[in-house]
């Protein structure tokens, strides 16, 4: 039970928030953008909060949801993004996301479009699945040339931190970005500071994280957060045993490609009676499968 525990759980909504998306707590924000851009640019002093809901130039335009949106003194964009399970379209997104903060800085008049740099960073719950036989956890894209493998333009980054394959123990931690990503993993489950990580910007970590602290209010927002983010990792992983990887299975019984097909037809269909079995709404169950909200209305008729 979450009563038990003394530290909140930073992949919960809740807790990415208050931890880093707050203006208490922006100063651990910073410290941790720091160390993950290291050796690349000039120390990040201050960070804006900006609106997180962003608008396309038209009504016909898609609009775009950040977790956290933040601009530094130097102008440079954060789109930090706490990711708790896959998506089928995950990457696309973070490139559509990525056309916001670039097209924001369209200027009126005489232009010369010239552009602050503008960073996605996904902070994953989950491997990729084209990833899960390497032990990389950190993945720094940037527009390279295929021929020179040299960087062609520095002023659009995606960063993506694996964090299941984060699996370091307290002896094994060397750098402070160690200690940052063995401090956000482990949170919840310890009782109490690890002797390497007591430094000030991680006793203040801890502080801001301890569930003592918190007022009532907190506490019934914490407690739902972190109801949803367990029901929601319990039902995708019932949905996958029953559903999905049955259907599979079903199909390449059949051994053949009409089977495979049923298979996984019957795989989608108790994936999505699965999800709904377990109180999902209808856009919590889209994000889990990466089906539309059309598909799933028509899966959850048959």
């Amino acid at each position: 039970m979450w009563e038990k525990d003394r530290y909140i759980d930073f992949f919960t909504d809740f807790g990415f928030k208050k931890l880093f998306g707050s203006e208490p707590s922006k100063d651990l924000l910073i410290d941790f953008l720091n160390e993950l851009l290291k050796g690349r640019e000039k120390p990040i002093k201050t960070l804006t909060f900006k609106k997180n809901e962003q608008l396309g130039n038209s009504q016909i335009d898609r609009k775009a949801v950040f977790d956290l949106y933040c601009e530094s003194e130097a102008g440079e964009k954060f789109i930090v993004e706490l990711q708790k399970v896959k998506q089928k379209f995950f990457k696309d997104r973070s490139i559509f996301y990525s056309t916001f903060p670039i097209q924001e800085q369209s200027q009126r008049g005489d232009w010369d479009f010239e552009l602050q740099a503008v960073y996605t960073i996904g902070i994953l719950d989950f491997v990729f699945d084209e990833d899960k036989d390497s032990d990389q956890y950190l993945y720094d894209i940037k527009l390279t040339d295929q021929q020179t493998q040299k960087v062609f333009c520095d002023k659009l980054a995606f960063i993506y931190i694996e964090m299941p394959k984060f699996n370091k123990t307290e002896a094994e931690l060397e750098t402070h970005f160690d200690k940052w990503l063995f401090a956000i993993k482990n949170l919840y489950r310890l009782d109490d500071i690890p002797g390497k990580l007591q430094e000030k910007v991680f006793e203040r970590f801890f502080e801001i994280a301890e569930i003592a602290h918190m007022n009532e209010e907190e506490r019934t927002s914490y407690e739902s957060s972190l109801k949803y983010y367990r029901d929601m990792n319990n039902a995708v992983a019932t949905a996958k045993g029953e559903g999905w990887e049955e259907g599979v299975s079903e199909g390449m019984e059949k051994g053949i490609a009409e089977g495979i097909e049923k298979g996984l037809e019957k795989g989608k269909i108790d994936m999505v009676k699965s999800c709904v079995k377990q109180g999902l709404d209808d856009d919590t169950i889209a994000q889990i499968t990466g089906l539309s909200i059309e598909d799933i209305n028509e899966l959850k008729r048959r």
